[in-house]
């Protein structure tokens, strides 16, 4: 892992886009927005190695059950083991953290959440209904002894706990440990920009966090970036993989506004070379915290404002949508570090 801001793409004489990027260029510019992560790697019998983590997403400091956020999601190719994402996208909020981790601790991270937010929330399953828990994954089984399920409850609790608001950790770190993208190593990647309104002010910020685990050596766009081909040994691999998308804006949208968002997400992800494989998981959750819908309340209608769909600042949030997945792919194949896991296979830092 690398410094969280020098080691960025922008550092390394790559730009993408031409929307001004937020004060750390990281999803936790969008105010109120936390990231943790637990990462683990360390021997284990036989020559098995956990090689993986657990990272977290809060949309905002606050009670996330009592006080939900608008929120949708979008799926580019389903071959993805997520949770949540039915209830979300029916009632058009997330009430949880956003998860993130391997595919076989998806359910050791949810239990840990779980456990985390009925503590906070002694009602939950008494006297109100149950909670909606969001878990996306990807498949770190070439680095990470996925069969050993190194992750457990705890570790996603200590992850939450832990989670803040300074500019987050990238590249192999959490639950990108063991992930590989475009043949090498890959995993957190973030990016932020900040959207100017007519009168050239600072309107809104968006920003964005991925697990990038996808793609072969020969699909990544090295002549679009004009970066070096490289004689580095990528990991053999097909195109078959995974990305989780996390969108978040401070921009009062609705939910089916921030699924129009979720839908460009695919439009950065394909310029740095992906086509949706067949066995690839590419799925975006987005949300918005420009307001918080209270659990308990005795109204019956609710007042909330939104953007215009054809005010210019709309698409503009399309353009920064793009511009944010693109660069956080990048940045979390420039933020990571060559990492060795089980039975010694390697997968390598790209040389940018």
């Amino acid at each position: 892992m690398t410094h969280p801001k020098t080691g960025k793409i922008r550092y390394k004489g790559i730009t993408i886009g031409r929307l001004p990027i937020g004060k750390n260029n990281c999803i936790t510019d969008v105010e109120g927005v936390k990231v943790g992560h637990v990462t683990l790697d360390h021997p284990l019998a036989d020559g098995e190695h956990a090689c993986t983590g657990v990272t977290a997403i809060l949309p905002h400091d606050g009670n996330l059950f009592a006080n939900k956020v608008v929120a949708a999601s979008h799926v580019l190719n389903g071959f993805g083991k997520t949770t949540g994402l039915v209830q979300v996208n029916e009632l058009g909020v997330i009430e949880s953290p956003i998860m993130l981790t391997n595919t076989f601790a998806v359910p050791a991270v949810m239990q840990g959440t779980l456990q985390y937010m009925l503590e906070d929330n002694p009602a939950i399953g008494v006297s109100t209904g149950t909670i909606n828990l969001v878990v996306g994954e990807c498949n770190d089984s070439r680095l990470n002894s996925i069969r050993s399920l190194p992750i457990q409850p705890e570790h996603a609790k200590t992850c939450l706990n832990e989670a803040s608001m300074e500019t987050s950790a990238e590249g192999a770190v959490g639950a990108g440990k063991g992930m590989i993208c475009f043949g090498y190593k890959g995993g957190i990647g973030s990016s932020s920009r900040i959207i100017i309104d007519e009168k050239n002010d600072p309107a809104y910020t968006i920003g964005c966090m991925v697990l990038s685990n996808f793609g072969k050596k020969e699909d990544f766009q090295v002549d679009r970036y004009r970066v070096k081909h490289t004689d580095t040994p990528a990991y053999p691999t097909e195109a078959d993989g995974s990305i989780m998308i996390v969108l978040a804006t401070d921009a009062p949208l609705s939910s089916r506004q921030l699924k129009r968002l979720a839908k460009r997400c695919g439009i950065g992800l394909g310029r740095t070379g992906s086509h949706f494989s067949h066995g690839s998981g590419d799925i975006v959750i987005a949300f918005s915290t420009a307001h918080k819908i209270p659990h308990d309340t005795t109204e019956s209608v609710e007042s909330r404002s939104q953007l215009r769909e054809d005010h210019v600042i709309m698409d503009t949030l399309f353009l920064a949508s793009v511009e944010v997945v693109e660069e956080a792919i990048l940045n979390s194949l420039s933020q990571a570090e060559t990492t060795k896991g089980r039975n010694d296979n390697t997968a390598y830092a790209y040389p940018f």
